[in-house]
């Protein structure tokens, strides 16, 4: 078209195509991802940390616009691996990373561009076709010429590596500094088409996936460094409680908390059951509040031996 467009009679002007597509954002371990998923959101979708690896599966937030639909897939972080687990989620993440539309790389900018951070772009400058933006997290805790600094380093980072960054954008999720803008200069990277979710969706995650997670976070709060990673959860089943009346439901729904080694067991459930106790209470209330229902919650701890290495048991627990 160029110079050689003509007006249409009609005096409407033409809307700009819908856009809908795939981000995904990556970065060290708190490096801010899943706050800003939650900032885009508007809604506590991913499981906020500060450990590594808690988010294993691919949560999705989901941005509705008028414009366009972003579709957030969180992919697990990209690690040395040492174990089969870590191979397995590796490849999960180079091949995630292959398919979608964008992809967001975190930076915090109260910490100076560490080796972590090259080993990321390393890998990304090896995925030449996806449009990569950097996101400067945590701008709340700087200064602006600290701020500056960072930008300049970032931009280094990507001619060392011979790429170029499609945007550099510093956020602040917290202080909810330009995460409209981050959306906004996202989207027209994304391709024309149709809302690929309906409009009430903030995340496709199967529910008993995202139980499984909220009692994952709670059986690992305050035993972290005991048990890094070493716990898995599956929900076993979830089942309407029968002859309740339809005004006052339950749902009854049982669990297993998976972990490698029988000394584990004390740390999981604690003198006398109560941290178990506590870990149940807490979730419980996580997951009512998450599926607007009273919950009766079954937890029982189990050992599976090493399952973090045995490609059996990963298969089971959802690898």
């Amino acid at each position: 078209m160029g110079a050689m467009s003509v007006r249409h009679k009609s005096s409407e002007p033409s809307e700009a195509p819908h856009r809908a597509g795939f981000a995904c954002f990556v970065g060290r371990p708190n490096a801010g991802k899943s706050t800003l998923t939650n900032a885009l959101v508007g809604q506590k979708v991913a499981i906020t940390a500060n450990q590594p690896q808690t988010t294993r599966h691919t949560v999705r937030g989901i941005v509705h616009r008028p414009d366009a639909q972003l579709i957030l897939v969180d992919t697990p972080g990209l690690h040395k691996p040492r174990t089969l687990l870590g191979e397995r989620l590796n490849d999960v993440v180079r091949t995630t990373w292959a398919e979608v539309d964008v992809i967001g790389f975190c930076l915090p900018a109260n910490e100076k561009l560490g080796p972590g951070d090259r080993f990321i772009a390393k890998e990304l400058a090896s995925i030449k076709k996806t449009p990569k933006i950097a996101i400067v997290t945590k701008t709340d805790l700087v200064d602006s010429k600290t701020l500056a600094e960072q930008l300049i380093a970032i931009d280094q980072l990507g001619k060392e590596l011979g790429f170029e960054w499609a945007e550099i954008v510093p956020v602040s999720a917290v202080g909810d500094m330009q995460v409209g803008l981050l959306a906004d200069l996202i989207v027209p990277l994304l391709p024309e088409g149709p809302a690929l979710y309906p409009e009430g969706d903030l995340t496709d995650e199967p529910e008993q996936v995202m139980i499984a997670e909220l009692i994952r976070e709670a059986a690992l709060e305050g035993v972290r460094d005991e048990l890094p990673h070493s716990i898995a959860v599956v929900v076993e089943e979830m089942l309407p409680r029968e002859d309740r009346p339809a005004d006052r439901p339950l749902l009854d729904i049982h669990a297993f908390v998976y972990i490698e080694r029988p000394s584990q067991k004390g740390i999981i459930i604690g003198p006398k059951g109560k941290r178990l106790k506590d870990v149940g209470i807490k979730s419980r209330k996580q997951i009512e509040a998450l599926l607007g229902t009273p919950v009766f919650l079954d937890l029982h701890v189990k050992v599976a031996k090493d399952w973090q290495r045995d490609p059996r048991q990963l298969r089971k627990l959802g690898f």
